[in-house]
C-alpha cells in the first residue's frame, strides 16, 4: 500500500503550525525551496524517509506520527484507531477482540522489545 502523501503533508503542516513555524522557516531549515515545501504539505510531492525524519526532528514529532498519525508517547494514541476498527466488526468479532485485549493486558513484558515474560 502506497503512503497517502496528502495526509502526510497535512500532518506536517499541522505540526509546523503547532511549532509556530512559517513554511519559509521550515524550508530554510531543510535547505529546500518554499515551493517544494508547499507541494509536500499539499501532498503534491513525495518525500523520502531521510527527509521525513529531518522534518519530524525539526517539528518535534516522531516520523511514525507523520506517517500514521499515531503518537506513541501519548497514552491514547490508538484510541481512535481502535474505535474505527471496532465499528467495522460484528458483535462477535468485538467480543473476541475484547477477550484477546483482556488477555494481553494481563501479560507481563520482560523488556522494551516486548519479549513475553509470562502471563
Amino acid at each position: 500500500m502506497l503512503p497517502d502523501y496528502s495526509v502526510i503533508g497535512r500532518r506536517i503542516k499541522e505540526a509546523r503550525l503547532e511549532q509556530n513555524l512559517k513554511q519559509e522557516e521550515l524550508a530554510d531549515k531543510l535547505n529546500i525551496s518554499v515551493a517544494f515545501m508547499s507541494r509536500v504539505e499539499r501532498g503534491k510531492s513525495q518525500i523520502n524517509l531521510k527527509r521525513l525524519t529531518q522534518i519530524a526532528e525539526i517539528l518535534n514529532v516522531s516520523p511514525g506520527y507523520l506517517l500514521t498519525g499515531s503518537n506513541v508517547s501519548s497514552k491514547d494514541y490508538l484510541k481512535e484507531d481502535f474505535r474505527i476498527l471496532l465499528d467495522k466488526c460484528t458483535p462477535q468479532q468485538q467480543k473476541l477482540i475484547y477477550q484477546l485485549s483482556e488477555l494481553v493486558s494481563k501479560t507481563k513484558f520482560e523488556n522494551e522489545d516486548n519479549n513475553i515474560l509470562h502471563t
